[in-house]
């Protein structure tokens, strides 16, 4: 039985490689998408895993469902098209290591997925399931997704939300806003950058933010922060988390690797979010702090995903990132 899923985007992203003798910037072809490196974190922390969306039948898409089969993750319900090309993003990064995107995808296969080819079934079994808005960008993708969700949902499903804003697939800023928006009340649990939880709430301060995120029936949110760690909103109050020291080598897949270990997290726990205690999710967010920070010290999302023993190492050894 699977008992988590992700749903949403699988993609290449093409990332710096250096240069050839003449000077030609070189990409690397990496495994990505947030719901796939979600899966793939989770997965390696021991968590049975199940990826549910569609790539194209072509050569990076047969290279996707490779990648996350030794992985461990089930890719029954990961779709092929013959009509949509597989989505490709190439990734230009910044000395500190933060990203640029560029993407080719009008639209991309993963988009194209429906509601009726998914099996029900494994919907149903499903104790958690992490989603994004990215596939809202396209039909059928942007009905699928809130029907998949609302199922997973009513037959038990921890649903869990990472808007994960990316400007350059929108037509504009508020048809992207408006999106991401819709799918907040079909979620548990909330992982947010400061940006987007302004754009999701009209809130600038994340306690005012988090507020109205819980009058919409979520439970509990994280608000990373970069450098500054997190933010754990939860309605008895909000708990800031200190990230740890390390050397960034390149952000990509650091967000989901945090979330991908804040669910597994809260999966051992074994109850609802309502009964888990304050102390029990600073624990979750600390442990996925660290993920975050140790995915942040490798190039690429996949490859760059902790073990379980790299993580706690992780918070044996290295301090505390104190910031202003």
């Amino acid at each position: 039985m699977t008992d988590f899923l992700a749903l949403g985007e699988l993609l290449i992203d093409f990332t710096p490689a250096g240069r050839t003798g003449a000077g030609v910037p070189v990409f690397e072809q990496n495994p990505g998408g947030a719901p796939a490196n979600v899966a793939v974190q989770a997965a390696r922390l021991g968590v049975k895993t199940g990826f549910v969306g569609k790539v194209g039948d072509d050569m990076f898409g047969r290279f996707l469902r490779e990648v996350l089969s030794k992985e461990g993750v089930d890719t029954a319900n990961l779709f092929f098209s013959r009509e949509a090309a597989t989505s490709l993003a190439f990734v230009r990064l910044s000395e500190t290591g933060d990203r640029d995107f560029s993407f080719y995808r009008d639209p991309g296969a993963d988009t194209q997925i429906t509601f009726d080819e998914v099996d029900k079934d494994v919907l149903e079994q499903a104790r958690v399931l992490c989603f994004g808005s990215l596939l809202l960008t396209a039909e059928p993708g942007r009905g699928a997704v809130p029907a998949l969700v609302r199922y997973a949902r009513e037959h038990g499903a921890l649903t869990a939300y990472d808007p994960n804003w990316r400007a350059p697939l929108w037509k504009s800023r508020e048809a992207g806003i408006a999106a991401m928006k819709s799918l907040l009340p079909l979620a548990d649990v909330v992982k947010a950058s400061d940006e987007e939880l302004e754009m999701l709430t009209g809130c600038a301060e994340i306690e005012a933010g988090a507020k109205a995120l819980f009058a919409l029936g979520v439970q509990a949110a994280v608000v990373t922060r970069g450098p500054k760690g997190c933010a754990l909103c939860l309605p008895g109050g909000v708990f800031e988390l200190p990230t740890y020291d390390t050397k960034v080598a390149d952000t990509t897949g650091a967000g989901d690797s945090f979330f991908g270990a804040f669910l597994a997290k809260l999966m051992r726990l074994g109850k609802p979010v309502a009964r888990m205690t304050a102390e029990e999710l600073c624990e979750a967010a600390d442990f996925a702090n660290a993920a975050g920070a140790v995915c942040a010290m490798k190039k690429g999302a996949i490859p760059a995903l902790p073990t379980e023993e790299k993580i706690e190492r992780c918070r044996r050894e290295t301090p505390k990132l104190l910031t202003e």
